[in-house]
């Protein structure tokens, strides 16, 4: 059956919508906290990020010496289960393998983080082709730096509500200086508030400020949609005081999720700084990607208007769906 293009497009459209609703957050990694209380034995918390009764199927391995004791029932939070556990053995756990079983059958990371009873707090990250690691006695600076700017990376490209802002903005910008200012002031005004409220500063709560964020993008998603027109707003003329101004707000969501990750004390300005500029790296990547994209379509001149239309719309209309979302959970 031969559609016209437009409803071939509508279709397509249809079904990337679909598929980018599981994605409107980041793939959070899970969390293995183990903090030493004795000679013998350890707290141990395990958080597994969950999509609403999902809850992936992946526990901490410990070696078999150690007797595993659940603390409490499993605790349901928005977004995570967690799990609290008391672990002991006449054996110490460092130098001992530790393995998250099931994490090979999803695309979840595990941070772990060990506390000895003298103060010093270990960081490794366990991935799905790598779901078992050596436990060590003192993680390096090296080892925090590489985590942490890993996870930045992650979650700038697996948040496709912040990628999708991002797009927005430099669809709606004409020219490249501009764009670079444009996408500077975006980076600086959520590496402002990222760091405030992960040193705790300032807080906000994490689900009016993603029903925000959401409706950010409907904003740009509809300032696109003045420009095609030929109306020049505020937006058009002064993309980077926009772009500033929503970066702030932004900034808030990164932290919430550098929030559920933790950061180690001892190392806490290298993974703050790091996960910052993982962030950044990630959203370089997003944009010379999309301009060299740009760049290949302008090579054909003249494009019709309800296909210059649709990127806005796909936007905006991905958006709506999210914010509504957003505020539905928010009040249940």
């Amino acid at each position: 059956m031969n559609l016209p293009i437009s409803k071939k497009i509508s279709v397509f459209l249809f079904f990337v919508l679909l598929t980018l609703n599981g994605w409107s957050h980041e793939i959070r990694p899970a969390y293995l906290q183990i903090i030493q209380t004795s000679e013998t034995t350890y707290e141990v918390f395990w958080k597994v990020p969950s999509m609403g009764d999902a809850v992936p199927k992946i526990h901490p391995i410990f070696p078999p010496f150690f007797t595993v004791e659940e603390l409490n029932r499993p605790n349901q939070i928005p977004g995570s289960v967690v799990y609290s556990y008391k672990i002991s053995s006449k054996e110490t756990l460092q130098g001992k393998i530790l393995t998250i079983e099931g994490l090979n059958k999803t695309l979840i990371d595990a941070l772990v983080t060990v506390t000895y009873l003298n103060g010093e707090k270990v960081t490794l990250m366990l991935q799905p082709d790598k779901d078992s690691s050596i436990i060590p006695g003192e993680t390096s600076t090296y080892d925090v730096i590489k985590t942490y700017s890993k996870l930045g990376i992650e979650h700038i490209l697996f948040g496709i509500d912040h990628l999708l802002f991002v797009l927005a903005l430099i669809l709606i910008t004409k020219g490249r200086w501009k764009i670079l200012k444009t996408i500077t002031a975006f980076t600086i005004a959520h590496s402002i508030t990222l760091s405030l409220a992960a040193l705790g500063y300032v807080n906000f709560p994490t689900p009016p400020v993603e029903a925000v964020i959401a409706l950010s993008i409907i904003f740009l998603a509809i300032e696109i949609i003045k420009n095609l027109q030929g109306k020049q707003t505020l937006t058009s003329k002064k993309p980077w005081l926009v772009a500033f101004t929503f970066g702030l707000l932004h900034g808030f969501g990164f932290a919430g999720a550098l929030a559920n990750i933790g950061l180690p004390q001892q190392d806490i300005p290298w993974a703050l700084a790091f996960f910052n500029i993982g962030v950044e790296l990630g959203q370089i990547a997003f944009v010379l990607a999309v301009l060299v994209i740009i760049k290949l379509l302008s090579y054909k001149k003249q494009w019709p208007m309800y296909l210059k239309k649709i990127p806005a719309y796909a936007i905006g209309s991905l958006a709506t769906f999210w914010m509504i979302e957003r505020v539905v959970a928010f009040w249940n």
